[in-house]
């Protein structure tokens, strides 16, 4: 099945990246030419800029039927040399302006010229063939490929055009980087799967993004930074307020939208939010319908055709917890969606790949409507403190809400008394006035339970993170 309409050889537009935009009939030919020279590869590497030719390098690879390795470009030299050791790509495909230096050096290279024009070959035809291999960001240890089947792509998406009312009339607004799911899978492959167009603003701009939903842009794929400056120039400008109340929907997802920036938006333009959960390994599992009610904090129900469970811990049984919206358990997913497995690593598959469910890792809450609730990782995030499983994602969630939060993490730390003791590492909104460790910790207990509340309160003037900009916990305390 093929993910793209290209092939309809349209005049409508499709792209719009780098202040051009070009249709359907410009976009195929641009990737026809790249396909003629990527015929009798198996694999591939590309640099995901946000700029047309790594767009039309991995739009190429998928409708040739070539694996295609997407390269974060703020990747540092160790982390790249891993992929590329890893993956072993015949040639890497980039602009003229990427670079070819450090671990790509000596690759063979296929240049990317946006003026030259080809033929595509006819389409893959095998749905289990790998379209895609994206790298996890590398949390804990070094980061997997990840082998995305042409499958796991055309059912999603069509699973997510069926949650959202998506359609070729719409018109995506996106900032993006293309070397993750949410940006190249949902954000570029999504619309022109749809036969609707996207437009790339190349970087986020909290005006750029007012300034295309003014303009008649329908949808937003953002993350919850995007939506927070967003809420702030909504409040301040009534324009772009009304352009963003304007949109058909707008969609948040990649981490958890605090409560506040969802009220925020809610409040300043009249749209709730669409949340949604996925993974680098199953795509989306579950979102709120267009339709559907829209609830801060809650990620909605399974897509169509997965299925996901939430489990307890084999201690304490194995079985589904209970749909109390209170109860924690790991998410379990079964469903078109999945992943093959992890590139050279069939010892990190078959631990997260059971009877045909994947094991995700990840900690939630289940109402009894089946609407998810995402509270951590359990590898980081489940905390057992008193007698309580806590979810530290729940915790940070409601410490954003408090006026003298900028950011936060959540852990936990050895306790002789409680087993294991809260800990909030916390950026201050104002450094010079940072709030107090008791007021945290009351505005939690009185937000979610008294056991919840932060038993410590330590200030940072930034939080660790990685190349995905996720914060990696194990550094804390380090």
């Amino acid at each position: 099945m093929q993910l793209t309409r290209l092939r309809e050889f349209s005049d409508a537009p499709a792209l719009t990246i780098g202040g051009a935009t070009h249709s359907y009939a410009e976009l195929a030919g641009m990737c026809g030419a790249v396909a003629g020279r990527l015929r009798g590869r198996r694999r591939v590497a590309f640099w995901a800029e946000n700029r047309l030719e790594s767009c039309v390098a991995a739009l190429a690879a998928i409708e040739t039927g070539v694996e295609a390795v997407a390269l974060n470009p703020k990747l540092g030299s160790g982390e790249l040399a891993h992929i590329v050791s890893d993956s072993e790509p015949e040639a890497l495909v980039a602009g003229p302006a990427d670079d070819g230096a450090g671990p790509l050096a000596g690759m063979p290279r296929i240049d990317v010229d946006a003026a030259a024009r080809g033929s595509l070959p006819d389409a893959p035809s095998d749905p289990e063939a790998v379209a895609l291999i994206i790298y996890t960001s590398g949390t804990t240890g070094p980061p997997k490929g990840v082998l995305m089947p042409r499958r796991a792509i055309a059912s999603n998406l069509d699973a997510l055009a069926d949650a959202w009312e998506w359609t070729e009339a719409d018109r995506l607004v996106h900032a993006l980087p293309i070397f993750h799911v949410h940006g190249l899978v949902l954000g570029l492959v999504g619309p022109l799967r749809r036969g609707g167009q996207v437009r790339h603003l190349g970087r986020f701009s909290p005006e750029a993004v007012a300034g295309a939903l003014a303009a008649g842009d329908t949808m937003l794929f953002g993350v919850p930074t995007m939506y927070h400056r967003l809420a702030q120039l909504a409040e301040d400008d009534p324009e772009a307020a009304r352009a963003l109340g304007r949109a058909r929907v707008l969609v948040s997802g990649s981490a958890a939208l605090p409560a506040a920036t969802f009220e925020r938006i809610a409040r300043a333009t009249g749209q709730r939010v669409v949340e949604r959960y996925g993974l680098t390994e199953t795509i989306m599992n579950t979102a709120v319908r267009a339709d559907g009610e829209r609830r801060p904090g809650e990620v909605g129900r399974p897509l169509a055709g997965v299925e996901v469970t939430v489990r307890a811990d084999e201690v304490d049984g194995g079985g589904e917890v209970p749909t109390d919206g209170e109860t924690i358990g790991e998410i379990h997913v079964r469903g078109p969606n999945l992943f093959l497995g992890y590139l050279n690593r069939p010892d990190a598959t078959a631990e997260v790949l059971r009877d045909g469910w994947f094991a995700t890792g990840d900690l939630a809450t289940r109402a009894p409507d089946g609407y998810l609730r995402i509270v951590g990782r359990r590898s980081t995030d489940l905390i057992k403190t008193g007698g309580y499983k806590v979810g530290a994602g729940e915790i940070e969630s409601a410490l954003l809400e408090h006026g003298g939060v900028s950011e936060v993490a959540v852990t936990a730390a050895p306790d002789e008394d409680l087993g294991e003791r809260i800990v909030a590492w916390v950026v201050p909104a104002d450094e010079s006035a940072p709030p107090s460790e008791r007021e945290l910790a009351d505005h939690v207990a009185a937000t979610l339970a008294p056991h919840k509340r932060p038993r410590e309160v330590r200030f940072l003037g930034e939080l660790p993170r990685n190349a995905m900009g996720k914060v990696v916990k194990q550094r804390l305390g380090a």
